[in-house]
This record gives C-alpha cells, sequence and structure tokens, in this order.
C-alpha cells in the first residue's frame, strides 16, 4: 500500500467519529462516501435520525413561538414576517447601519460579491437598539425554534452586491439544501428587495422528509461520486425539472419590503434568484448550524454571553490563521471600512 494511502486510513477513527457530528462531505470522508455502506442505507438512516430529533427539539421549544409562525413554518419550511420592528425602532437600526462604516470581509462567487460586517461587542455597544433586537424573546424564540436549538446564532450585516460576469457560474443561483439535517439562515431586509434584485427563493415544504424525499436522497448518495462538486461537499443540488418528481412546488421569490424577516431551514432547497442589471441589497444576517445529533436544545457553552457576542470576530482571525499555515483555504478577505450600502 503506498505511503500516502496508508497515512490517509490512519484518519479512520476520525472519520468513524464524524458519523455522529454534523459532518456532510461524501469527498472528504470515503465512509460517508462509500457506494456500498449509502445503499444499505448509511445516508438516509443519518437523515432519518437528524430530523426526527430536530422536530423533537422543537417541541420543546415550541411554547415561546407564536402560533402561527410555527404552523407556517411547520408547514412551507420558512417564516416571513413582514414589519418585524415598530418603524421608529426601525428607522433607527437602519440609518446606524446604513451611513457608518464597519470593518468588513468580502468574497465574490461569479458577478456577485458578498460583503459582511461581524456583529460584535463593538459594533453592539454603537448600535444599542441591534443589541435591543438580538436580545429579544420574539427574535430568539423564532430563530431557536427553526435552527432546532438554543444556541446561539451567528449575526452579520451582509451587503449583496450583483453585477455582471458574463460565463462565470454561481454556484449560490442553483437549487439546494446546505446540509442533510435542519439548521437556520435568517434575513432582517434593510433595504427593499424587488423581484429582480436577486431575492431569495425557496422551495415550500421542501423541509420535510418524505418517501419521494427519502428515495431521491438515497440514489444521490449512491451516485454522488458522478455529481457536482458542491454535491459531494455534502450540499446537494436539486435541478427544477426534478421538483415535480418530489411533489414539490416551483420556488417562491422574496420580493419584500425593508423590515421583512425571513428566516428558513436550510436542509430545505433554495437559492439565491437572478438578476439581470447590477443591484445591491442589505440585510441582517444570521446563521445556526449545531451538532444535529444532541436530544437537548441548549447546554451550548459558545452561547455563554461573554463568549457568543465575540464568535463572530474570532471566527474571522481563526481562519485567517488557518489559511496562513496552509491548513483551511479562507475564501473571505478584509476589505476596509466599508459602509454596507457602498456598491
Amino acid at each position: 500500500m503506498p505511503a500516502s494511502s496508508l497515512l490517509r486510513w490512519w484518519r479512520t477513527p476520525l472519520w468513524l467519529l464524524a458519523l455522529g457530528t454534523g459532518a456532510k462531505s461524501f469527498a472528504d470522508n470515503p465512509i460517508l462516501g462509500s457506494e456500498r455502506l449509502n445503499r444499505r442505507g448509511l445516508h438516509v438512516s443519518r437523515l432519518k435520525l437528524a430530523h426526527k430529533l430536530a422536530w423533537a427539539r422543537r417541541r420543546r421549544l415550541a411554547r415561546a413561538v407564536p402560533g402561527d409562525w410555527r404552523e407556517q413554518f411547520d408547514r412551507d419550511g420558512y417564516v416571513e414576517i413582514r414589519e418585524f420592528l415598530s418603524a421608529e425602532i426601525f428607522g433607527r437600526i437602519r440609518a446606524a447601519l446604513l451611513e457608518n462604516e464597519f470593518e468588513a470581509r468580502e468574497q465574490q462567487q461569479g458577478g456577485t460579491i458578498t460583503r459582511r460586517v461581524a456583529i460584535g461587542p463593538a459594533l453592539l455597544e454603537r448600535v444599542p437598539d441591534l443589541g435591543a433586537l438580538l436580545e429579544s424573546g420574539r427574535w430568539r424564540s423564532l430563530l431557536a425554534y427553526v435552527a432546532s436549538t438554543n444556541a446561539e446564532p451567528l449575526y452579520y450585516i451582509q451587503t449583496i452586491v450583483v453585477g455582471p460576469a458574463p460565463g462565470v457560474p454561481d454556484p449560490q443561483l442553483d437549487l439546494h439544501a446546505d446540509t442533510f439535517h435542519p439548521s437556520l439562515k435568517a434575513w432582517l431586509f434593510l433595504t427593499d428587495v424587488t423581484d429582480d434584485q436577486a431575492p431569495l427563493t425557496y422551495v415550500r415544504g421542501s423541509h420535510l422528509l418524505n418517501p419521494k424525499r427519502l428515495a431521491w436522497e438515497q440514489e444521490r448518495s449512491v451516485t454522488i461520486h458522478d455529481s457536482d462538486r458542491l454535491s459531494q461537499r455534502g450540499s446537494l443540488r436539486v435541478s427544477r425539472d426534478e421538483l415535480p418528481a418530489l411533489g414539490l412546488p416551483e420556488p417562491t421569490r422574496f420580493a419584500v419590503p425593508a423590515n421583512t424577516l425571513i428566516a428558513i431551514d436550510t436542509c430545505g432547497f433554495h437559492a439565491r434568484g437572478s438578476s439581470d442589471r447590477p443591484t445591491i441589497r442589505v440585510e441582517i444576517w444570521a446563521f445556526s448550524r449545531r451538532t444535529p445529533f444532541l436530544p437537548w436544545a441548549g447546554f451550548d457553552l459558545l452561547s455563554w454571553k461573554p463568549i457568543r457576542i465575540r464568535r463572530t470576530n474570532w471566527m474571522a482571525r481563526i481562519l485567517d490563521r488557518l489559511d496562513r499555515i496552509g491548513f483551511k483555504k479562507q475564501h473571505w478577505r478584509p476589505a476596509g471600512r466599508r459602509r454596507p450600502i457602498e456598491p
């Protein structure tokens, strides 16, 4: 056996341990990517267990969430709430975030630049209304329910800048599930989003497991090595032509006014909508993806307040360090001090 192969298989204990975590890459873990094991149901078994535990956690979190929000999410996989904040509070937050400069990072995919400002202690001190929002019961309870965990999300001010890039692919335009287990992304839009401004799209009901979805997942896991690279890494792509066979409708496009909150389960199929003109939008963006095989909804040390408000800042430094030593490639680069609304 070649030395490189021998060294690779020394990692077998880590690959086995990964089965009990949120590890999703078929390409990086030969156990997760095993055609033989997936024919016997490895991928589908992890999928079913993760969803069963997520819904059990949601039942414990449900009491704190208004019934109409909960019913919409359970049915559709997303919650859309317009005028989430009072006009006065929203106006103050919007002005404070759009009219000032902050240290930003950005990456480009196709013709789209995504720019993010980490929400940490300095920014929260500068914009106290934002801190009050992130600590409010209506905000926290809804995001916890969608995420199926009380673990604190990561928060950013996010700017999406769409420009021309003929022939350059943007993977975010393809319908996909982020991972095999329930997780959260949420947007509180600080600017209006029209239908031609690359709106979020979501396939209603695609967060639910049914026999058609399970059969599709089984087939994809067995043939994964013939798929595109992002699917091989655990973010399965689906074409619009496949939706009818899965019993799913056409994607919903969220063309919404500012001050609209949308929270989605990202194991459902979603994508960034296309745009045929240069455009820009800004939002408060939340992300939560915890290890899926925990039976409890709380007890997360990283959600302890002194840690949670600093995590986004720390994460950037850690990833930069890993990039410098060649351990993990970092796609996000410093963009200097920028106003989020700058094109």
